[in-house]
């Protein structure tokens, strides 16, 4: 990523990740880096560098692999049925705990809790996801306490959103609370994103 010596965030894609789930944290973090002063820097990154199609075909060539992506800030989990494969893969789940204890904010959007559940990440710990996944994620880990209302649930260090177009507005939040609100409604007019329901936070 950028060695300007800014705020760092990353996220991660994968074959079958939602398009939106992508590309609405990315346009909103992107956009970020015009109005600020922390010179933050937002980039994808795949499991081994290589190009992956999302769920309904987009296809996204990513700047780094995981072992090259470097130290984040932010680490950005999409949802989408591409994340069924990796819960089943030890290999994945513990390297989702290890760069846990690296970086200081993990966010998923949509049903990108799931793999977090799934890595002990979220265990008693208040969270969303996809309206249709909220048995799902209960059934990885019946500690976590399911919010079903909110578009994004910040717990400090672990932020997690509900459905696809809910990652724009977590990312929003994201800008207000790591710069200020102002910075972030400045965001907002750039893409002009309207207002929605509020996130929950600690």
């Amino acid at each position: 990523m950028s060695g300007n010596g800014g705020l760092r965030i990353g996220i991660f894609v994968f074959d079958g990740a939602e398009e939106l789930d992508v590309v609405g944290p990315f346009e909103v973090f992107a956009e970020w880096g015009s109005h600020s002063q922390l010179r933050p820097t937002v980039s994808t990154f795949s499991w081994d560098g290589a190009g992956v199609r999302l769920a309904k075909g987009l296809r996204i060539l990513p700047a780094h692999g995981a072992d090259d992506v470097g130290p984040l800030h932010v680490l950005v989990y999409p949802g989408g049925l591409g994340t069924r494969p990796l819960l089943a893969e030890p290999g994945h789940l513990e390297w989702l705990r290890q760069i846990r204890k690296q970086t200081p904010i993990m966010a998923s959007v949509c049903t990108g809790a799931l793999p977090l559940a799934a890595a002990g990440l979220l265990a008693g710990r208040p969270a969303t996801t996809h309206h249709e996944h909220y048995d799902e994620l209960t059934e990885l880990d019946p500690s976590v306490l399911v919010d079903t209302e909110a578009r994004y649930v910040d717990d400090g260090d672990v932020i997690t959103s509900a459905g696809v177009s809910s990652g724009i507005d977590m990312a929003l939040h994201l800008v207000e609370r790591l710069e200020t609100p102002a910075v972030g409604r400045s965001v907002r007019s750039a893409i002009q994103h309207p207002p929605t329901q509020s996130g929950q936070g600690i």
